[in-house]
């Protein structure tokens, strides 16, 4: 039976529909036209895609076991993400290829009325020791294309993104590679010069993980790899909004240097996210969680930021709208992966509905509240 949405704004990637009145029918989007005026007082937006997280709700992505999967979905969707890229951490070898499989079984059975995981980021080891952040030192490796197959086969192809520190040798040539079979390279945990990450881009990188973390740190007459990010269009940058990895100084750096078509927002969460504090695993890792701050060995690990709370922070910090805020949550991680997030007749019901003050009230998929 068909039912219907309202609101008194809908915000897409082609612009805004005033007292949109959208029709849904088995779970897809039959019409949306436009109404004379509308009761309500809400905003509704596309669901969020969250390219950076390790997991939520108690569970670790990297479990790789179904029931992992049913939770952290439905976490996932109570916060407004409704795709999202589960993401490795660097771990033993035969770690990483159990957990790449188990993933992309998650990925190849989505849980209905939740998240969908719709690919993998592999964050490590192709990464730099200089900068390796709480990466395990003992499993952070060499690029090697040799090894990256071996990957991308435990995985059935869905890789989607890669994190890698463009100056380690060998590097170069794995992101040739990986880029020739549409994986996406983000350059990170990275103590690269300016000319060692320009190299990263030349040969296809296209993105930075976490915009100031794990990066050489910026001297002026030293740019480095955290002076290309902000500085080459050319790169997407994605940035971790939660107040303790970046200051929101930097935060409206971050969004003046990118702009509105090349910021992305990500959480980096862990199982932690959403429970109370206390100790939890990140990979093969315990990390301890007080204060708001994932801490292991010294190091931030991760966070326990969810993405509602990342694009309320991004307009608190900036300034920004409510608009430009959720693109930085849907549109550009779309543009980076290819991926079609459009609001039209014949696609999911997928929405966020906000309120007056831009904080997310629901989550809609499938035409079902979550």
């Amino acid at each position: 039976m068909p039912q219907t949405l309202t609101a008194r704004r809908l915000l897409t990637p082609q612009g805004t529909i005033d007292h949109p009145v959208i029709t849904i029918e088995d779970g897809l989007i039959q019409s949306i036209e436009s109404a004379a005026s509308s009761s309500e007082d809400t905003t509704l937006t596309s669901t969020f895609l969250d390219v950076h997280t390790h997991g939520a709700a108690g569970r670790d992505v990297m479990e790789g076991t179904p029931a992992t999967f049913a939770t952290v979905n439905h976490f996932l969707a109570t916060r407004g993400v409704g795709q999202y890229l589960p993401t490795t951490v660097t771990a033993p070898v035969d770690k990483t290829l159990r957990s790449l499989e188990g993933i992309a079984d998650a990925i190849e059975s989505p849980t209905h009325g939740a998240a969908t995981p719709i690919g993998i980021h592999l964050e490590g080891p192709f990464i730099s020791h200089a900068k390796r952040g709480v990466h395990p030192p003992a499993d952070i490796l060499p690029p090697s294309i040799e090894l990256f197959d071996r990957f991308q086969q435990a995985a059935r192809g869905h890789i989607r993104l890669m994190t890698i520190a463009p100056e380690i040798s060998g590097a170069v040539e794995l992101i040739e590679h990986a880029a020739r079979q549409g994986v996406k390279l983000s350059l990170g945990h990275s103590n690269a010069t300016t000319p060692e990450a320009l190299a990263g881009i030349v040969a296809g990188a296209s993105s930075a993980t976490h915009t100031y973390n794990a990066m050489r740190p910026l001297d002026h007459r030293d740019p480095g790899i955290l002076a290309t990010v902000l500085d080459d269009d050319r790169l997407f940058a994605e940035l971790i909004c939660d107040g303790v990895h970046v200051a929101p100084e930097l935060v409206r750096l971050w969004l003046k240097s990118k702009g509105v078509d090349r910021a992305i927002l990500i959480t980096d969460s862990m199982g932690a996210t959403g429970m109370p504090e206390g100790t939890y695993m990140l990979g093969t890792f315990e990390v301890t969680v007080a204060n708001g701050r994932a801490i292991s060995n010294g190091h931030l690990a991760g966070s326990v930021l969810t993405m509602d709370r990342a694009v309320a922070n991004v307009q608190r910090f900036t300034g920004a709208s409510l608009a430009t805020a959720v693109g930085l949550a849907t549109a550009n991680p779309a543009k980076l992966l290819g991926v079609d997030l459009a609001l039209a007749p014949g696609r999911a019901a997928n929405f966020n509905r906000f309120d007056t003050s831009g904080q997310l009230q629901s989550t809609i998929l499938c035409g079902q509240q979550v």
